[in-house]
């Protein structure tokens, strides 16, 4: 009987998962809409006893978007104001709506990978998934791999689209 070989597993590809690099952290939102004068105009004062008044404990290790729904024009010291209190407790704050503080944060977490480990490697993205990184996340990728690797291909290591080759 014949020997079944596994040749993916021999080809030495490298695959490597954007949903690995996903924020796993609750993501909340801190609304300024409430602490506004008539939902139109941020008092200085009031503002500053709200927030000092406000249970930040309840952002513990959570991932925080900070916005304001009012349209209302809020002075860039109050979001300055609002992330000192979120710094020590949030996992991770900025500023944006729930979507845009996942893009920055997931983004922010595909930039800290160590591509020195893929430096002359055939690796490829994986490319379906449960969660949908995104365009952005594999153009992301594709930046910051390309320089140091020997080739970069889309998909899985059985069925795979090639990306680019060193050549």
């Amino acid at each position: 009987m014949e020997e079944i070989v596994n040749k993916v597993a021999q080809s030495g590809i490298l695959t490597l998962d954007l949903e690995d690099y996903y924020p796993k952290e609750e993501l909340v939102e801190f609304d300024l809409k409430p602490y506004l004068f008539m939902e139109m105009i941020l008092k200085e004062k009031d503002f500053r006893t709200a927030l000092q008044e406000h249970n930040w404990e309840q952002y513990n290790n959570k991932n925080v978007a900070i916005f304001c729904s009012a349209d209302a024009v809020i002075p860039f010291w109050a979001y300055m104001l609002v992330m000192t209190y979120l710094e020590p407790v949030a996992h991770f704050a900025a500023f944006g709506d729930k979507k845009q503080v996942h893009h920055t944060q997931f983004m922010k977490s595909l930039a800290a990978i160590d591509v020195n480990e893929y430096v002359d490697k055939r690796v490829v993205i994986k490319g379906c998934g449960d969660k949908g990184a995104g365009e952005a996340a594999y153009v992301e990728i594709t930046r910051l791999l390309k320089p140091v690797v020997k080739s970069l291909m889309y998909g899985e290591p059985c069925s795979t689209v090639p990306i680019y080759k060193k050549k």
